[in-house]
């Protein structure tokens, strides 16, 4: 298919988390999917051996279950943040938190709607292991997913990195036959046409609030 006109630093900057933007009715072709696939094959991995991969679900009935666990968790998350809104941290940034929500409120609403969920796997389990192994095990299908969502994005599709059904990762485990005791679940990526294909760069913070050069 037709690949946006985006140079790389638009594509960079305007691959964003989308969330109310995805078209629920409008089918993504498994040859497409194949093409992002392909490419997040493609980015650095440590070690000597791919040791992730990525189940791609397009049935209805396991989205449908899916989305049940992702609400499950994602309730938990809102009403945290409830708790959290209503103790007014503070920082500046209730009305950008305001809008978050109410996206994170719309998926909740549609998840299993999303014609594919994308769940990101990799092979080890890191449960009560330290950090620094654990960022290594993360190291490669981290990269590998932003690879496929970047590759999405070029072709007009919406992703957004969500983990509100790790709660639930052993049922999702039984669910899709998932080894659960051999393969980890990262993240559950839905993934859709986008309603328009223009997004712009999302605010950040000045560059020198986050940047510390030879130290912190």
């Amino acid at each position: 298919m037709a690949l946006l006109d985006l140079t790389p630093d638009e594509l960079l900057s305007t691959t964003r988390a989308v969330r109310r933007r995805l078209d629920l009715t409008r089918p993504v072709e498994r040859d497409v999917l194949e093409e992002c696939l392909r490419l997040a094959q493609q980015a650095p991995t440590g070690g000597f051996a791919q040791n992730w991969h990525f189940v791609v679900v397009t049935d209805a009935a396991k989205r449908a279950r899916l989305g049940e666990l992702w609400r499950a968790g994602g309730e938990r998350y809102l009403q945290a943040s409830l708790r959290r809104a209503r103790g007014g941290d503070g920082d500046g940034a209730g009305g950008q938190r305001a809008r978050i929500g109410a996206s994170v409120v719309h998926l909740l609403q549609h998840i299993g709607e999303v014609p594919v969920h994308l769940i990101p796997c990799v092979e080890g389990r890191t449960d009560g292991l330290p950090s620094w192994h654990q960022a290594g095990r993360f190291g490669s299908i981290i990269p590998a997913t932003w690879s496929f969502m970047l590759a999405a994005r070029a072709r007009g599709l919406g992703t957004v990195w969500t983990t509100f059904h790790l709660g639930h990762e052993r049922e999702a485990a039984e669910l899709l036959g998932i080894p659960y005791e051999e393969v980890m679940q990262v993240a559950l990526i839905p993934v859709a046409y986008t309603i328009g294909t223009e997004f712009k760069p999302g605010p950040r913070r000045p560059l020198d609030t986050i940047v510390h050069w030879d130290g912190w």
